[in-house]
């Protein structure tokens, strides 16, 4: 709701009764680090004052609390929790976060441009603020089979839309280093706009030159001396903490007063099991307070520098012309709001029935061939065989070489070792490949599990220690539109369907967090050791993360960007 600038002047004034006043509480200043006690007077969805006394239409007593601003998730898959933005909305906001900066590329690897209006459309219901960057990757290399290609031309059309901030992570990181022309034709597109960039350990004068080409945020360092390399191009970093990228911890030290201008918090890819139990971008702030981060770096990070980040200047501070994204908070510490206020509205169950609906896209995405136990066969008369292996907590994965030595012409899983099979099945309906490889880090003693949230093309990614499970879980994704599925001795033990484009459900989050406590039980009765093996099984299939990866083309060496088999 926006008001009338006389209407704002006069309630900022106390000329005339507030909307909204939170009568009693103290702000805490993200520039000063003072806390300042007083009223905050809203009108319509801006802030009209602070630090004084205000009568309002409506009031509510925040006596004892510490006001600060909402958390803002810097760089997030909204898919990736598994549900709709508009059940992500009713998940989290209540948790703080009033803005989340998307990539909706998940679903535009499946669906195009469908996928993009369809956030884009969403956006504009929800009561937390979702802004949109505009995917750069579709596909991501020339090394899968996605469902949809988006070019230059497609993406300027729409950087004009008031969700749009820009565009979004540049993760072909190779072909900007090599002039690649339709990575150029985007960059181009949107020069001078925010580009959000994706550079996992790229160093020296690389990753002065992929800076150079436009880029001004980067989520992916992965330890500390990579953020500050990153920091000192220029670079804002972003803190990620997702389901399987965990990087908090390992670059917390380098969060302080001097830095937290130019570091903000995201989460990238984290499931609804993991923020219902743990939490969303208020679990960083707590979190990175207790490792003894100072206090008022943390929450700059969580809000004001993380605006500033992307151009957001209407928001970040509680001050007079701010949008009113307000937390109430018992404790600075444990980030736990009493109240959330997100563009001048009371976030509570009224809220959130009160958006209207929105039709879904993309049902009856999987077009998957029908495999059996033969299609996991892994050919080869070589001994000496490539292994992905599984780094818990990263995305990053290990290019193994381990000797494997071929019975009746195929090299079978070796559960002693650890040693199981990955495939990835194109589902798109586009050309059927099925290419198979190992992996090791699973812990899987028997059985399978398959998932369609294969990363960015999203093809079926199944791993298992026996073919004919293999075959059972994946041939069982495309019967309920995509989705989890674990097999174990002949028969599906536990699933989760996705029927909207194969990543998200249509049921409420809390059905889904249920679903996935039964998934990860399920998994963990095949001896899956991974807390979240999903997730961690839809990084394997992702040709832009170092090192080794598998798409449906084949097995990726990342460091050298080429299918090696």
């Amino acid at each position: 709701m926006t008001a009338e600038l006389a209407e704002i002047i006069r309630q900022g004034r106390g000329a005339a009764p507030a909307d909204l006043v939170l009568k009693g509480g103290q702000v805490l200043d993200l520039v000063t680090g003072a806390t300042i006690p007083g009223d905050v007077a809203i009108c319509g969805d801006t802030i009209v004052g602070i630090g004084a006394e205000y009568a309002g239409r409506r009031e509510i007593d925040v006596a004892g609390l510490t006001l600060v601003p909402g958390f803002i998730d810097t760089h997030l898959h909204i898919e990736s929790s598994l549900v709709t933005p508009q059940e992500f909305d009713r998940c989290v906001c209540p948790r703080g976060i009033t803005t989340a900066i998307c990539d909706p590329h998940e679903i535009a690897n499946v669906a195009g441009l469908d996928g993009i209006r369809y956030f884009l459309q969403a956006a504009r219901t929800t009561v937390m603020d979702i802004r949109v960057q505009l995917s750069s990757c579709v596909p991501s290399t020339e090394m899968e089979t996605a469902g949809a290609r988006i070019d230059a031309a497609e993406l300027a059309a729409l950087k004009d839309h008031p969700k749009v901030i820009g565009l979004a992570e540049f993760m072909n990181f190779p072909g900007v280093l090599a002039g690649d022309a339709g990575c150029l034709a985007k960059l181009e597109a949107f020069r001078g706009r925010h580009i959000d960039g994706h550079a996992p350990l790229l160093s020296g004068r690389d990753l002065n030159a992929y800076v150079a080409a436009g880029i001004r945020t980067e989520h992916e360092a992965t330890h500390a001396a990579e953020a500050v390399e990153k920091l000192q191009r220029g670079l804002r970093v972003l803190i990620r903490e997702g389901s399987v990228s965990k990087d908090m911890a390992a670059l917390a030290e380098v969060l302080t007063e001097t830095t937290a201008p130019y570091m903000a918090l995201c989460t990238d890819d984290r499931n609804p099991l993991d923020i219902a139990e743990h939490g969303h971008i208020d679990h960083m702030v707590r979190s990175l307070i207790a490792m003894g981060r100072p206090v008022l770096a943390v929450y700059r990070a969580a809000s004001l520098s993380a605006a500033e980040a992307f151009g957001l200047k209407d928001r970040g501070l509680i001050a007079p012309g701010r949008r009113a994204d307000i937390l109430a908070l018992p404790e600075l510490a444990t980030a736990r709001p009493a109240l959330v206020i997100a563009g001048g509205q009371v976030v509570e169950a009224a809220a959130f029935a009160a958006r209207p609906a929105i039709e879904p896209v993309a049902r009856h995405s999987v077009k998957a061939p029908r495999v059996a136990a033969d299609s996991f066969r892994c050919p080869g008369n070589r001994a000496e065989t490539p292994v992905i292996g599984i780094l818990p907590g990263k995305i990053i994965t290990e290019h193994r070489v381990e000797e494997i030595v071929p019975t009746d012409g195929d090299k079978r899983p070796d559960i002693a070792r650890d040693l199981i099979r990955i495939a990835v099945i194109e589902r798109h309906g586009k050309n059927g490949n099925i290419a198979t490889g190992f992996v090791t880090g699973f812990g899987l003693k028997r059985g399978a599990i398959a998932s369609t949230v294969c990363h960015d093309h999203h093809n079926i990614a199944v791993v298992g220690a026996d073919y004919a499970d293999m075959a059972l879980a994946a041939n069982r994704l495309s019967e309920i539109e995509g989705g989890f599925v674990v097999a174990d001795a002949g028969r599906v033990t536990a699933e989760l369907a996705l029927p909207v484009a194969g990543l998200m459900s249509l049921e409420p989050f809390e059905t889904v967090e249920h679903d996935l406590r039964a998934l990860r039980a399920a998994a963990r009765a095949l001896g899956v050791t991974l807390e979240e093996p999903f997730l961690q099984l839809a990084f394997l299939a992702l040709p832009v993360i170092p090192h080794l990866k598998i798409t449906d083309r084949g097995l990726v060496d990342v460091d050298r960007f080429e299918i090696i088999g």
